[in-house]
């Protein structure tokens, strides 16, 4: 079984959302007009991007600290903790502005976290931190075993990526490749959010189909497993994966 999650868990998650949204995505989107985010090894952050002030460069979070790494004129790697900094700051060491007039109608979507009061002190533990990185690597596992078993070109999985939104790694997919566009999935993983507080797998059909074992389909938006019983395995990837797969199986039998 996982290690019980923090006390302060929703709030430290919710406070995290905020520098991922306003430091690590408005810094992409700056550079790209793109917000989707990767997990990287112990968390997540921007795909590699180039700046035609800074040259290529890559924002990360990992064990409670923002990571900057800049590959031009030469690779550097600078970091900064989170826990104990104003989003203020962050988004400096970032190279973000955040006290323009547009600062704050900044968007990733519709539940865009509010930017907030930006010299506030930030307390997102390191437990926090590593919790959500390690989930998110186990849904990426997941996703990549998820794309290894698609062998219909006509599936068209997307790019894995990280949703500022809704702190969700995910993807979608055909599951009925002959039909239309609107017969797609989503398959990946949230850390949290209203629905749950805490992290959990989900299959969200597009159309209203939930075919084969009605217990399987136990949200109103398709299926979700929970972080405890992702853990109850021996591997918690392997049971994600399976739990994912489950659900894709169940639906190619309405195609």
């Amino acid at each position: 079984m996982p290690n019980r999650l923090p006390d302060t868990y929703p709030t430290e998650r919710r406070a995290l959302q905020v520098v991922t949204t306003h430091v690590v995505a408005r810094r992409l989107h700056a550079a790209t007009g793109r917000f989707g985010l990767r997990a990287t090894p112990g968390g997540f952050g921007t795909p590699q991007f180039e700046t035609p002030d800074v040259g290529r460069e890559r924002l990360r979070v990992t064990g409670g600290r923002l990571v900057r790494e800049r590959l031009d004129p030469t690779a550097t790697t600078e970091s900064m903790p989170i826990d104990g900094s104003t989003l203020l700051e962050l988004a400096a060491f970032a190279g973000v502005e955040l006290t323009g007039a547009d600062a704050d109608a900044f968007s990733v979507g519709h539940d865009t976290p509010a930017l907030g009061d930006i010299d506030r002190r930030i307390g997102v533990g390191t437990e926090t931190t590593r919790v959500i990185g390690d989930w998110f690597g186990i849904v990426a596992g997941a996703l990549d075993a998820i794309v290894g078993t698609v062998t219909d070109a006509r599936s068209t999985p997307t790019v894995a990526q990280l949703w500022p939104e809704h702190f969700d790694l995910a993807f979608d997919l055909a599951f009925d490749p002959d039909a239309t566009d609107t017969r797609r999935v989503n398959v990946g993983g949230a850390v949290g959010d209203g629905f749950e507080p805490e992290p959990y797998l989900y299959v969200g059909p597009w159309t209203d189909d939930r075919p084969g074992d009605s217990d399987f389909w136990n949200a109103p938006f398709g299926a979700v497993l929970r972080r405890d019983d992702v853990f109850a395995g021996d591997d918690p990837t392997d049971v994600a994966a399976a739990f994912l797969e489950r659900g894709l199986a169940m639906l190619s039998t309405t195609g």
